[in-house]
């Protein structure tokens, strides 16, 4: 099969992080990342994936701005003439990162809370922390630069969305994603405390959609739905390896940002293959790539090319077999076993 044109990268600098949020989907074993790309390396990565047609790059974590040489792959990114995005939590962002970012030619900020009040954010995040995250959304809102405000959504702030709706409208934030918690990493352990009601999806639904038409123009709202609420899955990464590469602080390079939670699978690394030669031939981004490896139900559905099976980590972490049918899937024989973990 040839591989299909790669998008989109998103380039995960480390895992360390000063908050302890429960839904974090990062690895469980953080010793297997802890010997970071260097800077020279995350540069050669970034200069490949240019050449391989990739249009964005997202500099994720962890807290990325726990690098001190954020700013010059930023720049090593910008002269690659890839669009760069930060992915932050915003403890870290001040005035003086602010400006060293945009003069590296950073195009676009995403910050995250984990709520709109004071003392549910800071219980969330596991640190006092929501203050200087409004400051920073404030920084960063009154400068030249793309925003978007980030809340994951589950079941202890899953009530507060509203709140949420009207925080982004008073800091003029253009870009607002709510995103239900997506069980991986440290969220799958957590699950049994985070998962929402039926109740709570059911008026989260109803207050995006309401907020959508009010704000149309002025606020763009993404609103990713429930996995564990919905009768058909999402299309996981577009399809695995048809689209995104992340690359772990390590170097392994992973279909998606959860890959290494499947077991068994052996990853391969950018310090011993191109990206190029990773993403085209690697037995990684091969297994699941199309629809050739499909069971059934899958392998006949008139979905196949829609939600291309859902999610493989998803299938190995509830039904035990990347492989599988995603039992987010009510087509899939193990979708009682997902409903199990809510009800």
């Amino acid at each position: 099969m040839t591989a299909p044109r790669a998008l989109s990268l998103l380039c995960e600098l480390t895992y360390r992080c000063n908050l302890a949020c429960p839904y974090c989907y990062n690895p469980l074993d953080l010793r297997r990342f802890r010997d970071e790309l260097t800077t020279a390396e995350w540069s050669r990565v970034l200069a490949e994936a240019a050449a391989m047609g990739v249009v964005q790059v997202h500099f994720s974590g962890g807290e990325p701005l726990l690098r001190t040489d954020l700013y010059e792959l930023i720049a090593a990114a910008h002269g690659a003439e890839l669009y760069a995005n930060l992915i932050t939590q915003g403890t870290f962002l001040d005035d003086a990162a602010a400006d060293r970012l945009l003069a590296a030619g950073l195009d676009h900020v995403q910050i995250s809370i984990q709520a709109p009040d004071e003392g549910l954010a800071d219980w969330i995040a596991g640190a006092r922390v929501h203050a200087r995250k409004l400051d920073a959304l404030r920084r960063i809102a009154g400068r030249n630069v793309a925003l978007t405000l980030n809340c994951v959504l589950h079941h202890d702030n899953h009530d507060s969305v509203d709140a949420v709706i009207a925080l982004a409208e008073r800091l003029g934030v253009g870009r607002l994603e709510l995103a239900n918690v997506q069980f991986y990493g440290w969220a799958f352990r957590n699950r049994s405390a985070l998962v929402p009601t039926r109740e709570q999806i059911r008026r989260t639904g109803a207050a995006v959609d309401a907020a959508r038409g009010r704000l149309r123009g002025r606020m763009e709202i993404v609103y990713v739905a429930s996995d564990y609420f919905s009768d058909f899955p999402k299309p996981c990464m577009n399809g695995w390896g048809s689209t995104f590469l992340t690359v772990a602080p390590n170097g392994d390079v992973l279909p998606c940002p959860a890959a290494s939670a499947i077991s068994g699978m052996r990853f391969d690394n950018v310090r011993e293959g191109s990206l190029a030669t990773i993403w085209a031939e690697s037995e990684a981004f091969q297994r699941y790539r199309g629809t050739g490896w499909m069971p059934e139900p899958c392998r006949s559905c008139a979905r196949r090319e829609i939600d291309w099976g859902g999610c493989r980590c998803q299938a190995f972490l509830v039904a035990g077999d990347a492989g599988l049918t995603d039992p987010a899937c009510s087509l899939s024989p193990h979708h009682a076993r997902l409903q199990a973990l809510h009800e």
